[in-house]
């Protein structure tokens, strides 16, 4: 990188390129994660070559120019908040979401109104504080959550939300 070397240049391909190695490494992390090794794999690789690249300038003349760390520093701060920020857009991988209710008509019209939008829905019978529950479960892609939640919402507004993650799901009804 001698060509950069002396101008403003070198700032800006450090803190460009740390802040896309991080935000990469964090979506390579996240597909591990949840069970997309080969991706991952794939992911790492352009990863540490961006990281030996990028590292390599900030040791290389770190002594003599201070603000190449602190440069560095601060992308990979921002590079973690647009890793995090682009996973959530991404939404990889399968979540479920439980829902408790009142057992009923409101409980069995918004059964309806999820399965005519595709989700699969199973219901247990739980007792909670104030009598007799239905639990919903779905399995889902995590794409589908926002929409989900939405429609139990605007179903019953006082329905008690529980979204997790699920790392493998064998079987059933998922709508891709």
């Amino acid at each position: 990188m001698d060509f950069l070397e002396g101008s403003v240049f070198i700032y800006l391909f450090i803190f460009l390129g740390k802040i896309l190695e991080v935000t990469v490494a964090t979506v390579r992390v996240v597909l591990i994660n949840r069970g997309e090794r080969e991706k991952g794999a794939v992911i790492a690789f352009f990863e540490i070559l961006l990281w030996l690249f990028i590292t390599g300038t900030v040791l290389a003349g770190f002594q003599e120019d201070i603000i190449r760390v602190i440069v560095f520093a601060i992308a990979f701060a921002v590079g973690n908040y647009l890793g995090s920020w682009l996973e959530e857009k991404l939404a990889f991988g399968l979540s479920s979401i439980q829902v408790i209710v009142p057992e009923g008509e409101v409980s069995d019209e918004l059964v309806k109104t999820l399965r005519s939008n595709d989700y699969a829905v199973t219901i247990l019978k739980g007792s909670g504080k104030d009598g007799v529950r239905d639990l919903m479960v779905l399995h889902l892609m995590r794409k589908r959550i926002p929409t989900a939640v939405s429609l139990i919402k605007s179903s019953l507004n006082n329905a008690v939300i529980i979204v997790n993650d699920v790392k493998v799901a064998h079987g059933g009804y998922i709508k891709k």
